[in-house]
């Protein structure tokens, strides 16, 4: 080959090359020139609050199911659903025809029972009486028997010795002896009159303890009248509180069975509710349960009045938890605090959000600038424009499922890149969000159960 050729050759070559290397300069300028810029936010101080949301049931702050004592028919029933009552107001009246017979009945055998005790008293009254009178008169007629007797057996002691001395007859002395021997059977006669004083003495006993049972049967009388008279109450029923009728499950003419005497418990005829206090009971899961406590703050909602917020606080807090399907929650109580709580009604379905913590002013980031690895916090942070970012750990706080609290390792303003990839592993639960376990339930975050 001869020089010429070889100079020929070796300059295409050089244009050949030299053209690559223009063409792949080219391209990567090119490259660059259309390659999106990372997605940046600064560090900015603002609020955050972590809220743990649920839905709840509407319930009134007392609920007393009105039954009756007494059975019967539904006479009378004043009010209606919806209507308020007062303590004491007539709620409803039974049929008091067959509690009146008893009534009556339970009169009549009163009377007859005090009339038996008057005049059991009236012959212990008589009767001892006359066992004063007896008594008087066996003392004076054993006193005369005594000294009737005695004088008559001295007198026929005297004829005796007369006649001894031949100064009487035999005839004298037989007679005084006769006198002398009747009146010493008198005076065993009035003795043995006085024996059965004795005997009515105790007679006038018995008449005391005929005295004390139709006393008894006086006092079991009264309290049979009382107890009909009672029952005969129980057909008027008035209400035991101030509330609103929130059920009537009975109309005029209705038979009803007492709550006392029926195997079943009875009927309920009302329902009352006091809602002078309103109160959601909300379930909680288990996971989040750790962040709620008695006194915090609540916001509620309800679908039937969008747009309107309402006050609460949490006031209990269930020890034991609820299992259904293998997920556990518990009951949360939160009583509604606003003035416009009267539109909730019962058994209408509250969205809560129990405010777990909340701080007004924070330097916070989006969360999808915080990724976690290896139990470390960092951020990628961008010192100025087209500066490669630099990778700096950080300390988080609280966040709302948007922006994450930074407690240290930023300042404000600083601009931070923002990982898609690293929020997507963090809302889908693969990762641990900052500050917290595992995919706690905040505002805004997932769906209601």
């Amino acid at each position: 080959m001869t020089t010429k050729r070889v100079v020929a050759v070796l300059a295409a070559v050089g244009l050949l090359a030299g053209g690559a290397f223009l063409l792949v300069r080219w391209r990567g300028a090119a490259d660059a020139a259309t390659k999106p810029a990372a997605a940046t936010a600064k560090a900015e101080r603002g609020p955050v609050r972590l809220a743990v949301a649920s839905t709840g049931r509407v319930v009134s702050n007392l609920d007393v199911d009105i039954k009756c004592r007494a059975s019967g028919e539904v006479k009378k029933l004043p009010f209606d659903v919806s209507d308020k009552v007062k303590t004491g107001e007539l709620l409803f009246e039974l049929d008091p025809t067959d509690m009146q017979r008893n009534v009556d009945r339970a009169k009549a055998a009163l009377a007859q029972s005090q009339a038996r005790l008057a005049s059991a008293r009236q012959n212990l009254v008589v009767a001892e009486a006359q066992l004063a009178v007896d008594r008087k008169k066996a003392d004076a007629g054993l006193k005369s028997a005594e000294s009737r007797a005695s004088y008559a057996r001295l007198k026929a002691n005297r004829i005796k010795q007369t006649l001894d001395q031949h100064l009487s007859s035999q005839d004298e002395y037989d007679a005084a002896n006769d006198v002398a021997n009747q009146a010493e059977a008198d005076l065993t006669t009035t003795r043995v009159h006085l024996e059965e004083i004795k005997v009515e003495e105790q007679t006038i006993e018995l008449r005391r303890q005929e005295v004390r049972q139709a006393e008894a049967q006086v006092d079991a009388d009264k309290v049979a009248l009382a107890d009909a008279e009672q029952q005969r109450g129980y057909t008027r029923v008035v209400s035991p509180i101030d509330g609103v009728v929130s059920a009537r499950n009975v109309q005029v003419g209705t038979i009803i069975a007492s709550g006392i005497n029926n195997v079943g418990g009875g009927t309920t005829v009302l329902t009352l509710s006091d809602l002078s206090r309103i109160f959601v009971m909300a379930s909680v899961d288990e996971s989040d349960i750790g962040k709620v406590a008695v006194g915090q703050p609540v916001t509620i909602s309800a679908d039937a009045f969008p747009g309107r917020r309402m006050e609460g606080k949490v006031v209990q807090i269930a020890t034991r938890g609820v299992n259904a399907s293998n997920v556990v929650t518990f009951d949360v109580k939160i009583e509604v605090l606003s003035d416009n709580k009267a539109l909730l009604k019962p058994e209408m379905t509250a969205n809560v959000e129990v405010v777990a913590a909340e701080k007004p002013d924070v330097l916070l980031v989006p969360v999808e600038a915080v990724t976690r690895q290896r139990g470390r916090q960092t951020v990628q942070v961008v010192a100025s424009a087209g500066a490669a970012p630099q990778e700096r750990e950080v300390q988080t706080g609280i966040n709302d499922g948007a922006k994450v609290e930074i407690v240290k390792g930023l300042a404000e303003g600083e601009a931070v890149v923002l990982n898609k990839s690293a929020d997507s592993k963090w809302k889908g639960g693969q990762g641990q969000r900052p500050g917290g376990p595992p995919g706690p339930m905040l505002m805004g975050g997932p769906p209601r159960r």
